[in-house]
């Protein structure tokens, strides 16, 4: 078993270049985020699914296809799943069929969407999608808005647990994110810092309130690169207390921990300093982060990149992080262990056909 390998970067284009074949190689890296550029159709990122993996087997191919905006393969057969909050919207609906009818039609479709996105992607090699998005639509932020379910965090629950029910039939884990809520501020962290000046108290009895509840099925969490004064002066994702008080000890989640993109704003500045991707990477491991995403810094050069992988390994050396054995299971245990349905195979499926049928 490979000892410890936390990271999971980009890859410029639609096929591996020498250089994605070289970081890929690097015992420190441990998977593979694709993006909107990385596709072209279905057999070219079959072939590039394939490719990452003759690099090494257990590299874990993942990406953010949430439905909604966020979805990175849209053509080709691929359905468009739909925003979160659509399927918040059809447990508020009960017609004329009576109360409650509403959140039963509502669950039977977010399992059918775990099941269409998970199945979709599984067929063209791709293991893993950071899904669902836990946080509350409080109707202020505009990066979360309609990839949230809903406001109250019970439906939120429920319906993350229905949509990992049709992931798990995939084959597919989970991520639930954004760690302990991202709903509640209005700054978007990919371009500035987030600060919610709540209490814990508050912010566990309503934002966070979907991970206790789903303690037995989550997979892994994202934390926030968001500020909550009252508890850390560091955002969640590079804080011990969150994740290791907090998530770890008080919610007793054991499941794997990524840092949110390193590349983001809201990822770069600790204590009230810019510090570098490596630096950054350190902070996050040493607060209790499993995995760290660098996302969209293979492009050009690729330089900053090389620069992490090489200032990890330099910082391993130096002893300012210890390998987790622990860490590199959770990594693995993400890794599907069926088999997918070839995608000719899986168009003519039954249970894939009525699960198209049930989404809102």
């Amino acid at each position: 078993m490979t000892e410890h390998a936390p990271l999971i970067i980009d890859v410029a284009g639609t096929q591996l270049s020498a250089d994605d074949r070289r970081r890929l190689a690097h015992p420190l890296v441990g998977g593979v985020i694709l993006f909107a550029r990385n596709w072209q159709d279905r057999a070219q990122l079959l072939a590039l699914t394939a490719a990452i993996k003759a690099v090494r087997h257990d590299l874990l191919v993942c990406v953010d296809h949430e439905g909604g905006r966020v979805q990175r393969f849209r053509t080709d057969g691929f359905t468009h799943i739909p925003p979160m909050r659509a399927l918040g919207e059809l447990w508020m609906d009960d017609g004329k069929a009576g109360q409650g009818s509403g959140a039963l039609r509502a669950m039977d479709a977010a399992t059918a969407a775990g099941y269409v996105l998970g199945s979709e992607l599984r067929a063209c090699g791709v293991d893993f999608s950071f899904t669902p998005v836990l946080d509350l639509d409080w109707g202020e932020s505009g990066v979360i808005g309609d990839r949230a379910f809903h406001r109250d965090p019970r439906v939120v629950a429920m319906l993350a647990r229905a949509l990992m029910q049709g992931l798990l039939q995939a084959g597919m884990a989970n991520c639930g994110k954004h760690f302990p809520g991202h709903g509640f501020v209005r700054a978007d962290s990919h371009t500035e810092i987030p600060v919610d000046r709540r209490s814990l108290k508050a912010i566990l009895a309503d934002d966070a309130a979907p991970y206790p509840w789903l303690s037995t099925v989550l997979t892994s969490v994202m934390p926030a690169h968001v500020i909550y004064p009252k508890v850390d002066g560091r955002p969640a994702g590079f804080s011990a207390k969150w994740l290791q008080d907090i998530l770890r000890g008080r919610l007793r989640f054991d499941g794997a921990i990524f840092s949110d993109d390193l590349s983001m704003e809201g990822a770069r500045r600790i204590d009230g300093q810019v510090v570098s991707y490596t630096d950054a990477g350190v902070a996050a491991l040493n607060a209790g982060c499993d995995l760290l995403l660098l996302c969209n810094q293979s492009l050009g050069d690729g330089q900053a990149v090389d620069e992490l992988i090489a200032g990890l390994a330099d910082a391993q050396a130096a002893g300012r992080w210890q390998a987790s054995r622990a860490s590199e299971a959770r990594r693995q245990a993400l890794l599907p262990e069926t088999l997918p349905q070839p995608w000719d195979d899986l168009m003519v499926q039954p249970a894939y056909m009525h699960a198209l049928d049930l989404l809102p």
